[in-house]
């Protein structure tokens, strides 16, 4: 009796993943021209141009979109190198094409004349307590306003937002002479006091609409549970609504600090007297018609840009989810 044999199953063919290993060809051709890039520079009495440019095409073979943001960044970055090139330049080379981010015979002269030959201190301290003021007292009103547009219904209520938004669509220019006329009519014209009120003006609206968003994301149950155990409506809204809302509130308090902070227009109409201009008006009076201490302009400059740089840093924690929470309903 015959027995009938079945020929053994063969191995499946491996296919080869070409895909697969396209990632680390690209990591490979990439450290190849990053490499070359290291020999043109040291061939080429170490200019480093070479590996800059090889060094980016080859991050550009690896990774597309990081060389696309590293190339951002750098172009991004590069002015502001070039102002704090220029606060270090010597006197004799203000003028100076060199682009040389560290420029020969570096100095701080020109960061000890703003301070010894200007009052760049007491411009800095004026917008600093502008700055802040506008901040805080923006955020307490566009706060209880948002909290009303946000939780009541009444009659106006949709053609008031509509209203607050429509303000945002008017080009700052065009206020500037309104605005002038409401200062000079309640006789603060020139005083920090009426700069104040012009720019919490401009700034409520559009904080109420942040937070209008942001307030509709938390469910009024929360604080009808808070008013069950014994809170009012006010208790319920500082201590439920309010702390919940700190990312909500620490963006709004970014913006109108950031608002405030670099204005100009509105503060060259309404502020004359030295003695309440703010850090703003002070640099642009070192621009004059024949000459204009560069080294100086570019060392205030820098200097003002310090207290955005840490309020960022401080704050960074609620930036982002400040700026998306706000925008989808539960």
């Amino acid at each position: 009796m015959s027995v009938l044999t079945q020929p053994a199953s063969l191995p499946p063919a491996r296919k080869i993943d070409r895909g697969r290993n396209w990632p680390q060809i690209r990591m490979y051709a990439g450290a190849a021209v990053a490499a070359l890039g290291l020999v043109l520079t040291v061939v080429d009495q170490m200019n480093i141009g070479w590996i800059i440019i090889l060094g980016w095409l080859g991050l550009l073979v690896w990774k597309q979109w990081h060389a696309i943001l590293a190339f951002y960044s750098v172009i991004s970055i590069y002015p502001v190198l070039r102002v704090i090139s220029v606060s270090l330049r010597p006197g004799s080379g203000l003028l100076s094409r060199d682009l040389a981010i560290i420029p020969t015979g570096a100095t701080i002269e020109s960061y000890v004349k703003i301070f010894t030959e200007e009052t760049f201190l007491h411009w800095v301290w004026n917008t600093l307590s502008i700055t802040l003021a506008v901040s805080a007292v923006g955020v307490v009103v566009a706060a209880t306003g948002a909290y009303a547009f946000s939780r009541w219904r009444f009659p106006g209520r949709r053609p008031g937002l509509i209203f607050l938004l429509t303000t945002q669509m008017i080009p700052a220019g065009m206020m500037i002479i309104p605005i002038y006329v409401i200062v000079a009519q309640l006789g603060l014209t020139d005083n920090i006091i009426g700069l104040m009120l012009a720019y919490i003006s401009t700034a409520v609206p559009f904080s109420i609409w942040i937070l209008k968003g942001y307030y509709d994301t938390i469910p009024p149950d929360l604080e009808e549970a808070a008013m069950v155990d014994g809170c009012n409506r006010m208790e319920a809204f500082w201590r439920i609504i309010l702390p919940l809302s700190t990312p909500a509130l620490s963006i709004v308090f970014l913006f109108n600090f950031l608002a405030a902070w670099s204005e100009f227009l509105v503060a060259k109409v309404v502020l004359k007297s030295p003695t309440v201009w703010t850090w703003s008006l002070g640099l642009n009076d070192l621009i004059g018609t024949f000459n204009t201490d560069w080294g100086k302009y570019a060392a205030g400059s820098v200097f003002v840009t310090i207290p955005v740089l840490l309020l960022f840093t401080w704050q960074s924690k609620y930036l982002i989810s400040g700026l998306t929470l706000g925008g989808v309903k539960s």
